[in-house]
């Protein structure tokens, strides 16, 4: 089901991006070369549409609600990673930041609601979020933070509280693309980290406005991602205005963010498939047993790679939490451990040449391991997974 609203409807974003990326497939070799974002791409995303698609319908977007929305989002990302699995992984951090007050079904608290309507106005105007919440020795959990936040009395575009927040992040995939970003603190005036906005347009990053670059992004894999380490010093921020714990805020969002990881992974193995189909299937009869069988068996995954990721939208789309949950980090695991050995068979078959530079299948294999370290990474995925196995309905929880 496509939704419509005041800025157009599912079906032409995911048309325009579809277009764009049949574009930007054919120039591939220098996108996979690329080490540095290109402003000009998130331009053209941006007329498309593609930031809307997280904004409520009668705000002028076409998202109704997790369930009726998650379907042609997580395809429209899927289908933008087969062109630039860069650009779509830094993209795609919008919607997931922004699921943190679109997921939430409480709307009884004014402060939130505010805050949450001005968010949504900030991405029907174009204006693009990510995320700087991983801290070294954390293993990804977000809740693990050792930032500080200190209140302060500034002026900020976002209604909610402000504060100074300090600590060192990594992993700030988008760095000098996003305009706001969000990110975990302890705040000194309560005992729980607390989730909170940046607003990161036109700061520089040599510490003169409170953020100083500690390292540029050098993945192996999603290598033009921009995921800088920072140091933040007193920067101005806006705490969420959430009335509760954090725990109920990333519990909602999950299996939204995981799919849509999952989707940006699933798109590279879609391509990476769709590319050696065609290089094989003119010497389909010349394979070695081996070699046949190593194809048989990556196509074989990449099926069942498919049905897992729509089984997740499927969960998803059954509004009960727990179901949604598990049936994400069910797909988002088994997909990252399916795409990352199929890369490895498909470039057995295909052969040595496959180690070059030059060769698509080096840079998606690297890309693809990503999805096993995204939120939730590993040992939390798993984690999730154990405490939703045994309980079949958030009734049960």
């Amino acid at each position: 089901m496509f939704t419509r609203g005041a800025g157009g409807d599912e079906r032409e974003v995911h048309g325009a991006v579809a277009t764009l990326a049949a574009r930007w497939r054919e120039e591939r070799p220098a996108r996979q070369g690329q080490r540095a974002l290109v402003r000009g791409d998130f331009d053209a995303l941006r007329a498309a549409g593609l930031l809307r698609l997280v904004v409520p319908v009668d705000e002028g977007g076409s998202w109704v609600d997790v369930a009726t929305s998650v379907r042609t989002i997580a395809e429209t990302y899927r289908v933008l990673a087969g062109a630039d699995a860069s650009v779509a992984l830094v993209s795609v951090m919008h919607p997931a930041v922004l699921g943190f007050w679109l997921a939430s079904a409480d709307r009884s608290q004014a402060a939130w609601e505010a805050q949450r309507a001005a968010v949504c106005a900030s991405a029907a105007a174009g204006r693009q979020w990510g995320t700087i919440t991983s801290e070294p020795g954390s293993g990804g959990d977000i809740t693990r933070t050792r930032a500080t936040a200190v209140p302060i009395a500034s002026p900020a575009e976002l209604p909610g509280a402000t504060y100074a927040l300090t600590g060192d992040k990594h992993f700030g995939s988008g760095s000098g693309v996003t305009d706001f970003m969000i990110t975990t603190a302890v705040p000194v005036d309560g005992a729980e980290p607390a989730l909170f906005a940046i607003d990161v347009r036109g700061r520089p990053w040599d510490g003169t406005a409170g953020i100083t670059l500690l390292a540029e992004w050098d993945g192996m894999g999603m290598a033009a991602t921009q995921s800088h380490a920072m140091r933040l010093d007193d920067v101005p921020s806006v705490r969420l205005a959430w009335d509760g714990p954090l725990e109920q805020l990333t519990g909602a969002a999950g299996p939204f963010v995981a799919t849509l990881f999952t989707a940006v992974v699933l798109g590279i193995f879609d391509e990476a498939v769709g590319t050696a189909r065609p290089a094989l299937a003119g010497k389909a009869a010349q394979l070695r047993a081996y070699e046949q069988v190593e194809w048989s068996r990556a196509e074989q995954d990449h099926w069942v790679a498919q049905q897992a990721f729509d089984g997740a939208l499927r969960a998803i789309e059954s509004g009960d939490p727990v179901r949604a949950m598990h049936g994400a980090l069910r797909a988002k695991e088994a997909i990252a451990e399916l795409a990352e050995a199929s890369l490895t068979r498909l470039t057995r078959v295909l052969g040595g040449g496959t180690f070059s530079r030059r060769s698509p299948f080096a840079h998606w294999y690297e890309d693809v391991r990503a999805l096993g370290f995204l939120r939730p990474p590993w040992g939390l995925a798993y984690d999730g997974l154990l405490a939703t196995s045994f309980v079949t309905s958030a009734a049960e929880s």
